[in-house]
């Protein structure tokens, strides 16, 4: 453990929804909400003013419209996303080369690895820890500086309490805590605070009375081993009282992303178990395009009644972060495999992961659609026809760039029999005209985003 607070963690506020805010000035102060818009859409992010109605991550999109049904209600650009994120992860390496990303928004920076590590070493203890503070401070207003968008940075003496740390910083703040005061900071927290400890393993506890970290910490590593297994218990337990000696490791590059669940009492109806997978695949998704990542294959995850583990997997044409696409196909694989005695766990997935390529994704949507209705008419096609079909379909999805060729640069509102709705201003203009357009204008196209800020050149392909 460190004796020095010299580990941060970095966390965008609100990222997705600040990003829309900052790119649509109409928007500035009122509530959005960013994700799946299909019936079965997940939020990815919802701007604190939406969070004020009840709106959270995850949240069934159907629910956040009862919520908060007067919000802008918009799909994710991810392109514009890992543009921001490209900039703050570049300052953020200017400060250390171990920045160890988590997603687009989030981080971890060692700065005794960076330029400021043997001036830190160096300095007492009072003095580098305002060092720290000012190191944080100016990161912050950099970021702002560049983008408009805000950050919240928590300083600790390891990764676990730095993540705590910004958690306590959020929205918009800065929080230190001071090597030693671990215990003091994590006591009063539900266990629940801690990585690791998810829905199940926070039953396994409460039966056995313990709620708090402070009580995990007074039952002792024995009878946390013995509620949680050994390698689970013993972690716990070092987490309870502030032990954590995980390093910050340089562009962590994900294989996978996985989602899973235990359940208190084994499934074995069917229906359930179906139930369980697509809200799993899901979550997923929501994961996934939190990383600003798609993949091509999706993995099941059984652990039935005996303990034994088994997996399933798929892969699919392309790179996807489709969520119809991926519960459909989670959904086929569970049903394909034998529950007979029951399902102790479930888990969804999935590997092969890219960047995530917005236009491929819409045009294997619309090929998809073309090819559904050939099937429902009856007519076989060939697959040149079907290709050649789907080029000239065009598809308008609420926050998606456009650019007129009279009226220039705009996002679309909403689009529906046949009209298109565009709200014409850029980042650095004040909030624009309102235009409707028949769908196939041919003044209208889609394009790349703009930069948050006038001026600075836009990332590189």
């Amino acid at each position: 453990m460190r004796s020095l607070p010299s580990i941060i963690h970095l966390d965008m506020d609100a990222f997705f929804a600040s990003v829309e805010q900052a790119a649509k000035p109409s928007l500035r102060g009122k509530p959005v909400i960013v994700g799946g818009l299909g019936g079965r859409g997940v939020v990815s992010t919802a701007s604190y003013e939406a969070r004020r109605f009840g709106v959270h991550s995850a949240m069934p999109m159907a629910q956040a419209r009862r919520l908060c049904p007067n919000a802008a209600f918009l799909t994710g650009r991810f392109e514009a996303y890992r543009r921001v994120s490209e900039l703050v992860m570049a300052l953020l390496r200017e400060l250390s080369p171990l920045v160890q990303p988590l997603s687009l928004d989030e981080a971890f920076v060692d700065l005794e690895a960076g330029p400021y590590g043997a001036v830190l070493a160096e300095a007492e203890h009072g003095t580098g820890e305002r060092m720290v503070l000012a190191l944080a401070e100016d990161l912050r207003a950099d970021i702002e500086r560049r983008t408009g968008l805000t950050a919240s940075v928590g300083a600790a003496g390891s990764k676990l309490m730095a993540k705590i740390a910004s958690e306590q910083a959020k929205p918009d703040g800065l929080v230190l805590i001071e090597p030693g005061q671990e215990r003091a900071v994590l006591g009063p927290m539900p266990v629940r605070a801690l990585p690791g400890i998810g829905p199940a393993t926070e039953q396994v506890l409460r039966r056995a009375g313990l709620n708090t970290v402070a009580e995990l910490a007074e039952a002792g590593e024995a009878e946390l081993v013995q509620l949680l297994g050994k390698a689970h218990g013993a972690g716990v337990y070092q987490m309870s009282i502030g032990l954590d000696d995980r390093p910050v490791v340089a562009d962590q590059d994900a294989k996978s992303v996985s989602v899973e669940d235990t359940f208190e009492v084994d499934l074995a109806d069917r229906d359930r178990v179906l139930r369980e997978v697509e809200t799993l695949a899901l979550r997923c998704v929501g994961r996934l395009r939190g990383a600003g990542r798609s993949g091509r294959t999706v993995v099941l995850k059984v652990r039935r009644f005996d303990f034994s583990t088994l997996t399933r997997s798929e892969t699919l044409r392309g790179p996807t972060d489709d969520e119809t696409v991926i519960v459909e196909t989670a959904r086929r694989l569970a049903s394909q495999v034998d529950i007979t005695g029951g399902v102790r766990l479930l888990g969804v997935g999935v590997a092969q992961l890219a960047d995530y390529t917005q236009e491929d994704l819409f045009a294997q949507a619309v090929r998809e659609e073309a090819e559904a209705a050939a099937a429902g008419a009856g007519v076989e096609e060939e697959p040149e026809a079907v290709e050649e079909e789907a080029a000239v379909v065009r598809r308008w999805l609420p926050g998606q760039d456009v650019r007129h060729a009279e009226h220039g640069p705009g996002w679309v509102q909403g689009s529906g029999v046949g009209r298109v709705t565009v709200r014409f201003e850029t980042p650095w203009s004040g909030p624009g005209r309102v235009r409707t357009f028949a769908v196939e204008d041919p003044a209208l196209e889609p394009s790349r985003p703009l930069p948050l800020r006038e001026g600075w050149p836009a990332a590189e392909d």
